[in-house]
This record gives C-alpha cells, sequence and structure tokens, in this order.
C-alpha cells in the first residue's frame, strides 16, 4: 500500500543520499524507509536502489578522470571526490563550479544547475567544522513546492502504521484467546467450532507476518551506515530475504482468511439447507480449501517474483501481471461468498418470515443476521477488490487507504469477538466452568 506522490519520496532518497553520504553523516534510515515506502508509487527502497547505484556509476566514472587528467604546476586544491561530486583541481583563492551530480533523482530539473566549493589562498579546500567540506548545492536542490502537503503525508502515514499496529495486535491477543477457549474446553469440540479456530489461526498468523515483516523493515533500515560498503550490504537480495519470507507468508495467510471464509459460507449454506453430509470427509475437504489452495496461487507468485521482480521484499507490482495471480484467487473466493450470502440471506428471510411475530423484530432479527454475515465472510473485499492502488490516486487513496487497512487489521478482533465471546454456546460453556471453579476454590473467589 502506498500513498501520497513520487517527488516527496525521491526529494527524500536524495536529500538521505546528499546528507549520508556527502557529508559523511551516516545515520538511521528508519524514518526514511517508512516514508519511502508509503509515499512512493513504485517503491522509496527502489528508488533509493536506482540513486546508489547511479551514485557508484558517478563515483566510479569520477575516479577515472581524476587518473587520467594532468595535474597543474605550482599550488593548487587537489582533485577530490567528496563523496558527494566530483571536483577538478581548483585555483587558490577561487570558486570551483561543477554540474549538479547526475545521481539525484531529479536531474532532470537540475541538470543545469551548478555546485560549488572554495579553493583557499592555502591550496586547500574550504572545511566546514574543520572536517566536513563546504559547498554550496543550492542549484541542486528540487524546490519544496509542496512542503505542507509532505508533512501532511507524512503525518497520515505515521497515523496509518499505528492505527494498523494496534489493530493487528489487538486482533492477535484475541485470536489466541479465542483459540484456547475452542481447544481447551471440551464440550465446543466440533466441526463447525473447528472452522472457527482455523479461520482465526489464518488470521493470527496474518497479524504475525505483517507485525513481522515491519519488524524485519525497521531492522533492516535501522542501521547506521558508516561506509560504502554498508550500502551495499544494506540494498543486497540476502538484507531482504527475512522479509520476503515474511512477505509470502502473509500473502498466503491473506488468501487463507478468504478460502476460510469460502468454507464457513459452505458449511452454514449445507447446515440452513439442511443437507445431509459426513462431517468428517467433509472437514478433510475444507482443510484443503482452506490451506492447500493458497498454495496453489503463491508457489507461482513465488516463483514469478523470483525469477522476474527480484528487488527488495517483493512488495512491489512494477508487472501487475504478477500481482493478478494472488489478486484473481481473491477475487474468485469473495465473489463466491457474495453469491453464497445473497443465497443465505434468502434462505434467512423465507425462514423469518414463516415464523414471523412481528415486523419489529424480524426487521432486528433480519438485521442481526445480516451485520453477523458480513464480517465472516469478508464481503467487504468485493467493494474494494476493483479500486486497485493503481488506480486510486489524492483523496480517494486516503480513504481506501484508511478504510482498507482498518477493516484488515480490526477483522480478526471482530470475529473472535463475535463467532467466540459472543457465542451464546460458548458463555454458556465459559459460565459452567466458571462455577465449577468458584466451587473447588471458594477461598480465592469469595473471600471477603
Amino acid at each position: 500500500m502506498h500513498l501520497g506522490t513520487g517527488s516527496t519520496g525521491c526529494r527524500l532518497v536524495g536529500a538521505a543520499m546528499r546528507d549520508m553520504l556527502g557529508s559523511g553523516c551516516l545515520g538511521s534510515l528508519v524514518q526514511l524507509a517508512w516514508m519511502c515506502l508509503f509515499s512512493v508509487p513504485h517503491g522509496g527502497a527502489k528508488v533509493l536502489e536506482k540513486t546508489f547505484e547511479e551514485w557508484l556509476r558517478y563515483r566510479d566514472e569520477c575516479l577515472r578522470r581524476m587518473a587520467s587528467e594532468p595535474y597543474p604546476a605550482g599550488l593548487f586544491c587537489n582533485r577530490t571526490f567528496d563523496m558527494y561530486a566530483c571536483w577538478p583541481d581548483g585555483s587558490p583563492g577561487t570558486a570551483v563550479n561543477v554540474s549538479c551530480p547526475f545521481y539525484l533523482p531529479w536531474f532532470e530539473k537540475v541538470k543545469h544547475g551548478l555546485v560549488s566549493r572554495r579553493c583557499g589562498a592555502d591550496g586547500q579546500w574550504v572545511m566546514v567544522n574543520g572536517s566536513q567540506p563546504w559547498r554550496d548545492y543550492s542549484q541542486c536542490e528540487e524546490e519544496m513546492e509542496v512542503t505542507a502537503e509532505e508533512e501532511g503525508a507524512r503525518r497520515l502515514m505515521v497515523s496509518f502504521k499505528v492505527l494498523y499496529t494496534v489493530g493487528y495486535s489487538l486482533s492477535l491477543l484475541t485470536l489466541i484467546s479465542a483459540l484456547l477457549v475452542l481447544t481447551v474446553f471440551r464440550n465446543l469440540r466440533c466441526t463447525r467450532n473447528y472452522i472457527h479456530a482455523n479461520l482465526f489461526a489464518s488470521f493470527g498468523l496474518r497479524a504475525t507476518s505483517v507485525m513481522v515483516k515491519d519488524a524485519l523493515l525497521e531492522r533492516r533500515w535501522g542501521v547506521e551506515l558508516l561506509q560504502v560498503a554498508d550500502w551495499e550490504n544494506l540494498l543486497s537480495h540476502e538484507a531482504a530475504l527475512g522479509c520476503r519470507v515474511a512477505q509470502v507468508l502473509m500473502q498466503y495467510c491473506i488468501l487463507a482468511n478468504h478460502y476460510w471464509f469460502l468454507v464457513e459460507a459452505i458449511y452454514l449454506y449445507k447446515l440452513l439447507i439442511g443437507a445431509v453430509f459426513s462431517e468428517k470427509n467433509y472437514y478433510r475437504l475444507y482443510l484443503y480449501l482452506g490451506w492447500g489452495t493458497p498454495v496453489v496461487f503463491v508457489v507461482p507468485w513465488m516463483a514469478a517474483k523470483y525469477l522476474k521482480e527480484n528487488a527488495e521484499c517483493w512488495a512491489l507490482n512494477e508487472n501487475m501481471a504478477y500481482w493478478w495471480i494472488i489478486r484473481i484467487p481473491i477475487l474468485l473466493a469473495s465473489l463466491i461468498n457474495l453469491l453464497i450470502f445473497m443465497r443465505i440471506l434468502k434462505v434467512i428471510l423465507a425462514k423469518l418470515r414463516a415464523n414471523q411475530k412481528g415486523y419489529a423484530d424480524y426487521k432486528l432479527r433480519l438485521a442481526k443476521a445480516t451485520l453477523t454475515l458480513i464480517p465472516l465472510f469478508g464481503i467487504h473485499e468485493v467493494v474494494f477488490i476493483f479500486a486497485t492502488d493503481e488506480q486510486t490516486t489524492g483523496i480517494l487513496r486516503y480513504i481506501k487507504v484508511f478504510f482498507t487497512l482498518f477493516l484488515n487489521s480490526f477483522q480478526g478482533f471482530l470475529v473472535a469477538v463475535l463467532y467466540c465471546f459472543a457465542n451464546k454456546e460458548v458463555k454458556s460453556e465459559m459460565k459452567k466452568k466458571w462455577q465449577l471453579w468458584k466451587l473447588d476454590y471458594p477461598v480465592l473467589c469469595c473471600a471477603q
């Protein structure tokens, strides 16, 4: 999920390269990484990687040129590459101007600009604080025309990250608790609750994979960069291996979510129409559908990313054909769920009409059934699945990102509450256990 515009991320990347490589003061990239990941449509880390590759090419060309050109006679400031620009020999007491370096992401806008340094009367380049080279690169900076918009986008990005981190954390805790309840209480062990438990597990794994991926990104981009080799290690495939594994697991869990939604829909539909079937045999098929189907699509997607788009954490979608390997089965499962959902509503409506006692009570029960089924079957996915990141811009993108992150992160919490803790059967069983516990330990619970 990406926000904002490309220029914001490019400016951040270029500023980072200038400040960290140019001044030799290399620091933490955590904030830069998060801003890049959300602000650049094609991936901020990709821009950073491309910029660094161009910087390496610029440096090598500079070193070759310095080695081939003859030295002047007399006093002069030595030719040098100061990690930002390539400087020829300078005459004492003059300013030396060179073109803006071509590795800057916005070079096309400043290609006629100049960066300058001063050669002192003693034949030494003028320094700042005795260690840092002085230079004027004002003509090589991209104009800051949308500062307020960029600051707003940054704050919004931070808010979105906090939102989905809280959502996934709350969901994970609730889902673990729900799984413990369904597995510990023997009277709750049945096919219906087994299906719920698998759905809870798929949501829990998804939340875990998202948080692990975020932690790996922060660890990767939070390192201190002290020399050029650190940049090369940072942008290497080995450094991205951990977050790629987390990305694969996340895609697998997203698919598992949708196909366990589909299992829930199929099971409930069969119950409502009164189908007679062997639950044991069908449960095995449900396991294959819920956990096996995602493998069929994740494996070819993983192969395509490794062979064709083996960059960063595999979060970029430069060729959308590869992304459709994941998106089509999600769309298919969501549409089938929608059809089953409509069919279930029709069955429920017929049953409620047949036993209707009062119009108000009828409307209330129908609304309750509807609101319960919507989060269970993930029908909200149908609303957003056609509004891709590539097709949404401006305020529409922010709205889509907010609802998608909010629903995806809190959906596990909602499902666990509705189908475990708010379930009458579960509450009755927990109440029985609580009463038995009070009888076994009257001193602990009844002491005054």
